[in-house]
């Protein structure tokens, strides 16, 4: 059965930016679109807009977003198999329930009740972290969204955390007919101490070139599977969330592996998709490593 794209609405305009942008990519890959309000979403995102003088009940309320946002679809994309419903739970547990019969989820970056620009949602955030299924978190400037830099751009760490994120980054790429660029951070530890300066820049050009053999090995078998792809390798020396920051700035999507760890509140996202989610200049795609 053919999965759907599942984006997560509140009213606020972020989520409708995630829907036009869902819109897109449901096309892209020839997916029905389906469209999730959860009615317990004031939970997490702050107070309920003011839809009438009368001030609907959360029923109706919730309906109207609902349906506003299927019409908002279908308006973009008259094509496209378009499906809403109202889900009676909180939006965590509603858009996690569904990552388990989807082939993403999106959401927008912010929800209603949160200062634009200067906060990620809790919803966003939580559900980035622990969902099945790859996560696209919308935001950035327009060009970024409407995807007009021609570029997808996926951040290599270890392979074991990074083949799924790189098949999934193969995959964008190929069916937005772009460029991939592959890019793999590399540091020169500050312990190493060289008495000369060509030895210096021997040890420079080790750490270099042993990023460079490790992207390589990283995109190896995608590679090989998406043989048309426009592929540019880049390892760039700095810290990773700074140079994939930087990388955001021109790209269309930014993909990463998800780095999770377990501690007391559960799993939680590496501090590269973190730094990410809350300051990418493009959607941020994290996509869990499976198994």
């Amino acid at each position: 059965m053919e999965l759907p794209l599942v984006v997560g609405v509140d009213g606020s305009d972020s989520s409708l930016q995630a829907v036009d942008w869902a819109v897109d990519e449901a096309a892209r890959h020839g997916l029905p679109l389906r469209i999730v309000y959860a009615s317990l979403w004031e939970r997490y995102e702050g107070a309920r807009p003011s839809l009438s003088t009368g001030r609907p009940s959360e029923g109706i309320m919730a309906e109207h977003i609902a349906a506003s946002c299927a019409d908002r679809a279908q308006r973009r994309n008259p094509e496209l198999k378009v499906s809403s419903e109202v889900l009676p739970d909180d939006a965590v547990s509603v858009l996690l329930h569904a990552a388990h019969e989807s082939f993403a989820l999106v959401t927008g970056s912010r929800g209603r009740g949160e200062i634009a620009g200067l906060l990620l949602g809790s919803v966003s955030l939580t559900v980035a972290a622990r969902a099945v299924c790859p996560v696209v978190v919308v935001r950035g400037g327009e060009r970024n969204r409407q995807g007009s830099n021609g570029r997808v751009v996926v951040g290599v760490g270890d392979s074991t955390d990074s083949s799924a994120a790189v098949q999934f980054a193969f995959q964008e790429a190929e069916a937005r007919g772009c460029a991939l660029h592959a890019v793999r951070a590399w540091r020169h530890p500050a312990h190493e101490h060289v008495d000369q300066l060509l030895v210096a820049d021997d040890a420079v050009s080790a750490h270099e070139e042993r990023a460079s053999t490790l992207l390589t090995a990283a995109l190896r078998d995608a590679d090989r599977d998406h043989p048309r792809i426009d592929v540019h390798r880049r390892p760039v020396e700095g810290p990773a969330h700074r140079v994939l920051l930087d990388a955001s700035a021109d790209a269309d999507l930014i993909v990463v592996g998800a780095l999770r760890r377990h501690g007391h509140f559960g799993l939680q996202l590496g501090p590269v998709a973190h730094a990410l989610l809350h300051d990418s200049a493009c959607p941020v795609a994290v996509v869990p490593q499976r198994t």
